[in-house]
């Protein structure tokens, strides 16, 4: 009696299995396929766990974009600044010749002339004590007054330099009454050789011993247009 309602048992629950399944499948097949079947949330995990793999190049893309991105700007800074500190501005043509130099000090400039003419303008740096005319050797002032650039050095410390005719005959007059030296050695010149990178910089500040100074493309310039003999009026 138990062995056959065990048999009972058994057909009623195939037969309930049956008829669940599509009318195609048996029942045990689709017994086999509900137990291989993924989780239900299966295929989110898998979506979650491919994002966050995808993600890891994402980000080092966006990395290695930003780095590129600030290597870029650095780079066109750099070339900005440099061209900057070193460009010439308005070159003065081949074969230019000028006749008369003036420096305004108070405005840190010096001016290009020829025939009453203005041609160009550059900064310039001063000495280190630029206010007042020079008085004696050693005040770090530069001169004022009329004078001629009366010699040249192409192995200058400075790059280039044109001297300039000072102490006139009125600088010594004035010297010796105080019982000083008047000095001597005032030059326009470029800058000091091995520093001339920082170019157009070095007009931050007044940094000479009383000479006036240019940037080493300015000064090449400035010898290529200036004879000797030329004029030099150096203003307060």
């Amino acid at each position: 009696m138990e062995r056959a309602l065990a048999i009972t048992k058994v057909r009623s629950n195939t037969t309930r299995l049956q008829s669940n399944a599509p009318a195609e499948a048996g029942g045990f097949v689709t017994i086999r396929r509900r137990w291989l079947a993924p989780p239900a949330n299966f295929r989110a995990t898998v979506r979650v766990c491919s994002f966050a793999f995808l993600a890891k190049p994402s980000k080092a893309h966006d990395v290695i974009r930003k780095i590129t991105l600030l290597s870029v700007i650095i780079c066109a800074l750099a070339l900005a600044v440099h061209f900057y500190a070193h460009h010439n501005w308005h070159p003065l043509p081949p074969g230019t010749t000028i006749d008369r130099v003036v420096v305004e000090k108070a405005a840190r400039k010096l001016s290009l002339f020829h025939d009453g003419r203005r041609l160009k303008n550059y900064r310039v740096a001063l000495g280190r004590s630029p206010i007042g005319p020079k008085e004696k050797e050693g005040d770090m002032k530069t001169p004022e007054g009329i004078y001629k650039i009366d010699s040249r050095n192409a192995q200058s410390s400075f790059h280039l330099a044109l001297h300039i005719s000072y102490p006139s005959d009125d600088d010594n007059t004035r010297a010796a009454e105080r019982g000083v030296s008047a000095g001597f050695d005032i030059m326009l010149h470029g800058i000091r050789n091995g520093l001339g990178w920082m170019g157009a910089f070095h007009r931050r500040k007044d940094w000479t011993a009383g000479c006036i100074a240019l940037t080493d493309e300015e000064i090449e310039e400035l010898w290529r247009v200036t004879p000797d003999g030329t004029t030099i009026e150096i203003r307060p």
